[in-house]
């Protein structure tokens, strides 16, 4: 099964460092194949783009720079292990999920970097744009993933939030739950951003437990809902983290340092959980992509719907290896595919008008409704 796709932050603006990296070459093309003739992916740099990266953006930067090399070195393994294989199509299997997550992952870094300093202006879809090298040729440095050190400024003196760091603290993450967790880290950077703004435009409200019961208070409560979804989305899978998730969901107004980072989260599969029996059938459902910001009255409804996608793909996964050989020959596209398609149109129209209620509503979710079958 192909899945995905985000990492809490901070915090005060403060020092900006420019992105210490060597590119090699336009490219970056990570070859898995032995054969010259087996194509490889060829991606845009990302990392020479970014500019300036804040200090307190750095780790981030850095493990979503390496998160993209992993999805590069998963789309070659796929091109090998599939190329030549009857209907087998690079763009619909490799090329276009692919792309999904690199605009996912670049996301992020646009957002931990504008938290701190100015956003930078990226074509994001020409850099998660790959090709393909036909010949498995191109093969060039992995992306850079060293940020340099940051040159301190002065602060700027307004109060931000900090939060402990969540990514760092999950372990391994199994490959049918990398979709899940990236979209609930993606929401912690929502939250964060979304309690600062609250807290710059409410200066000089309240009594002195304003900020504690207004800001700090509630955002405590949603940290607390989306880590635990990361906890339950591994677990499916894999053994269940056990986490602080009191102390990982309690922030604090100022520049105060998140607890030691332990060894960063990846996207390889946990063990005993890689793949499937050789010969089982999986289904492939494609990443949703595009989300706009959502509004905060709208996350808890939107975070259950985007569970519930990830719920309907294993049952289907599940009714897939139940079934082998069952019916004729359209036995999976009416069985399986077909009521699967409509379980998610409804789910992604209901994501849909929860966003609508409160914000402009996006549209044409439904391209994201039709899954095929990795074999």
């Amino acid at each position: 099964m192909h899945i995905t796709r985000s990492s809490a932050r901070r915090w005060q603006i403060a020092g900006v460092g420019a992105v210490a990296v060597a590119l090699v070459g336009v490219g970056l093309g990570v070859a898995s194949a032995a054969e010259s003739s087996v194509p490889t992916v060829n991606c845009p740099s990302v990392a020479g783009a970014l500019g300036p990266v804040p200090a307190q953006s750095q780790a981030e930067i850095e493990r979503n720079l390496a998160l993209l090399n992993t999805q590069i070195g998963e789309a070659n393994k796929r091109l090998s292990a599939s190329s030549g294989k009857s209907g087998f199509s690079a763009q619909n299997s490799v090329l276009g999920p692919l792309k999904d997550k690199r605009v996912s992952t670049i996301d992020r870094m646009v957002i931990s970097i504008g938290r701190h300093a100015t956003a930078p202006k990226l074509d994001e879809n020409a850099l998660a744009t790959c090709s393909l090298n036909s010949g498995g040729g191109g093969v060039a440095a992995p992306e850079p993933t060293a940020v340099g050190p940051a040159a301190p400024e002065a602060a700027a003196g307004a109060s931000a939030i900090s939060c402990p760091e969540v990514a760092d603290r999950l372990g391994t993450i199994p490959a049918q739950a990398q979709a899940e967790i990236e979209r609930n880290l993606a929401l912690l950077d929502t939250q964060i951003a979304e309690a600062n703004k609250r807290l710059s435009t409410s200066a000089n409200e309240g009594g002195p437990n304003f900020v504690n019961n207004a800001i700090l208070g509630p955002l405590k409560d949603k940290r607390v809902a989306t880590i635990n979804r990361m906890a339950t989305a591994i677990g499916r899978n894999a053994a269940k983290p056990v986490l602080d998730v009191d102390t990982l969901a309690t922030c604090a107004l100022g520049d105060a340092a998140p607890a030691a980072p332990a060894a960063p989260a990846t996207s390889a599969p946990a063990p005993g959980s890689e793949a499937p029996a050789a010969g089982v059938l999986t289904v492939n459902c494609p990443d949703i992509a595009g989300l706009p910001s959502i509004p905060v009255q709208a996350q808890d409804e939107v975070a259950r719907n985007l569970t519930l996608l990830q719920t309907q793909i294993d049952e289907a996964n599940k009714r897939l290896s139940t079934s082998a050989n069952e019916g004729g020959p359209n036995f999976i596209n009416n069985a399986i595919l077909g009521p699967l398609e409509d379980k998610r149109v409804a789910t992604l129209n209901r994501i849909e008008t929860a966003i609508g209620r409160h914000a402009a509503k996006p549209e044409g979710l439904e391209k994201f409704a039709a899954c095929t079958l990795n074999d």
